[in-house]
């Protein structure tokens, strides 16, 4: 049996983590331990992604997954998006047009992205406006962290806190984070923060986290 990857976290073990009592506390140590890892790992992290959700899209095919374009150490890639859009999946990216909620736009291709106002890539095809998070059954949101009770860390704007509540009752909003930054130990949480259904790491696959209710996706 393979260790357990989770066993290498900067916090060892978890235990002193609990003395991390801000978001801002937890947000600094897991962003410099993302900074520490070696391209090649974070490569193969990718990788590892795309076969995951290729083996998905069989399930998904047909259907619309709201995803994202990484962002510096964030997991994933173009090639995980691709493989979905290959598969015949509807493959939707969020587009950062105010302090409220995402907008989205379809994702066609690597050759149809473009710089937006902020120097983010974002497709360039029509948006689709806020509510095209409703028609997803599958959302994958870029975490710095998530508990076993689906308290999700993020960079902290706030965005997908004001976008989530759009998404259909049913769909599966899977946490994508590396495995070791799947936490034991409970992250601190807000009123509004938007608990995760699911989590999706790179060794770990797509799983339910236990709070999950029975109306969520089958796909996790």
């Amino acid at each position: 049996m393979n260790a357990d990857p989770r066993s290498e976290h900067p916090f060892g073990g978890y235990g002193e983590a609990r003395a991390f009592r801000t978001k801002d506390a937890w947000r600094d140590t897991l962003s410099a331990a993302r900074r520490a890892v070696p391209a090649a790992t974070r490569a193969a992290e990718a990788e590892a992604l795309t076969l995951i959700l290729r083996e998905l899209a069989g399930e998904l095919a047909g259907a619309t997954v709201c995803a994202y374009l990484p962002v510096r150490t964030e997991p994933g890639s173009i090639a995980c998006l691709e493989s979905l859009r290959e598969a015949g999946v509807r493959v939707l990216l969020p587009v950062v047009v105010s302090v409220g909620p995402l907008d989205w736009a379809e994702f066609t291709g690597p050759q149809g992205l473009r710089r937006g106002p902020f120097g983010l890539r974002e497709p360039a095809s029509p948006r689709l406006g806020v509510e095209a998070i409703g028609r997803a059954s599958l959302l994958l949101v870029p975490a710095l962290a998530v508990d076993r009770a689906g308290v999700r860390l993020g960079r902290g704007g706030g965005y997908y806190d004001r976008s989530l509540p759009g998404a259909h009752r049913a769909a599966t909003v899977a946490a994508v984070v590396r495995d070791e930054e799947h936490v034991d130990v409970p992250l601190p949480a807000e009123p509004h923060d938007m608990l995760m259904t699911s989590v999706l790491t790179p060794h770990g696959g797509l799983r339910r986290l236990p709070q999950a209710g029975d109306s969520a996706s089958t796909f996790a």
